[in-house]
């Protein structure tokens, strides 16, 4: 600033004023600040004006992978909504290292982000419930706002904002439509045990099966990373064991691409012998063959509304705790069995 005010022949205190556009500076002098500002490629120091609050704070959000289909999608609108509200968005990855993932926390803290969104399913025990009322309370003293995305609270009373979706819901809807079509025995590729979001999934299939009075199976109850590899491994091994099933749920899409790979292998066809219910609505979803009947979640909408509400404090807006809906989204990979 003092290398402009030098070449416009200003002092420093005009530079300012020239720049803030909040004092009365004369058309002369703020011509020649704004010319010398263009020469010496000048940037303002946003961290100089942040500490002043002279500018708004970015939207920082904190995942555990930022390759994944659903997740990208998440990321998409946070950075639509925080655009549209003139505010940056910054992405970061934790590669599910929770040490990393305090790192990012405190550092997003110190950049004077306006909220930090953390993103996706985990294992709610003890030592996320303090590391998660830990990173309220800080972020809350810097006057910024922690958002969990997709993943639980940690305890009431606490300056957190939380936006979920129905996952118990989705699975509910997902596996009564394989009973509601006379499956009875249906195979399930569940996430990892303890995982929130695989937890309410799993709760959600048994529900249905209780509902419709279908027995719950262990041997169809499975548990796996909701991974291609993963799907493919248990359907390959459920088939080659003789285990009598007539529909598939896998967990996640990309877990139903896995079984489907593996159904192909054995010379099934879907859904002419084996049905196959999906879970997200991820892209290619409806680009396979058969085109997959799957659980739609609003990811795109869970990171807009995340903003909205981190943003919207201090405003009208009162609600801390939002959950999406779910929908089931019929396709072609679900055959009606004959009664």
């Amino acid at each position: 600033m003092r290398d402009v005010a030098v070449k416009a022949g200003v002092s420093v205190a005009t530079v300012s004023r020239a720049l803030a556009g909040n004092y009365p500076v004369s058309d002369e002098a703020r011509a020649r600040v704004m010319a010398a500002v263009e020469s010496l490629h000048y940037v303002i120091n946003v961290h100089a004006k942040a500490l002043s609050g002279g500018v708004a704070g970015p939207v920082a959000l904190v995942m555990k992978d930022i390759t994944g289909p659903s997740l990208a999608h998440v990321a998409a609108g946070v950075e639509q909504e925080a655009a549209d509200r003139g505010r940056l968005s910054l992405v970061c990855a934790t590669h599910d290292d929770s040490a990393r993932e305090d790192d990012l926390v405190q550092l997003m803290r110190e950049q004077h982000a306006a909220a930090v969104l953390l993103v996706g399913g985990v294992v709610p025990d003890e030592a996320y419930v303090r590391r998660m009322a830990g990173y309220a309370k800080a972020l809350d003293a810097a006057g910024s706002r922690l958002v969990l995305v997709g993943r639980p609270a940690p305890k009431d009373g606490l300056p957190v904002t939380v936006v979920d979706y129905d996952n118990r819901g989705g699975a509910f809807q997902a596996t009564s439509h394989l009973l509601a079509y006379g499956h009875r025995r249906v195979l399930f590729l569940g996430g990892e045990r303890g995982l929130s979001s695989s937890d309410e999934r799993r709760a959600g299939y048994r529900d249905a099966l209780r509902a419709h009075g279908a027995e719950h199976v262990e041997e169809l109850d499975t548990t796996g990373t909701y991974t291609r590899a993963s799907g493919f491994v248990r359907t390959r091994d459920a088939l080659r064991t003789g285990l009598e099933f007539t529909a598939v749920f896998a967990a996640s899409d990309m877990v139903a691409l896995g079984a489907l790979a593996a159904l192909r292998e054995a010379g099934l066809d879907v859904p002419g012998d084996i049905s196959v219910v999906g879970f997200d609505d991820v892209p290619f979803a409806s680009d396979l063959t058969p085109s997959l009947t799957t659980v739609r979640v609003p990811y795109e909408e869970l990171g807009r509304t995340a903003v909205r509400m981190a943003l919207a404090r201090g405003d009208t807006l009162t609600d801390d705790d939002v959950v999406l809906g779910t929908q089931l989204v019929i396709r072609q990979s679900v055959k009606r069995l004959d009664w």
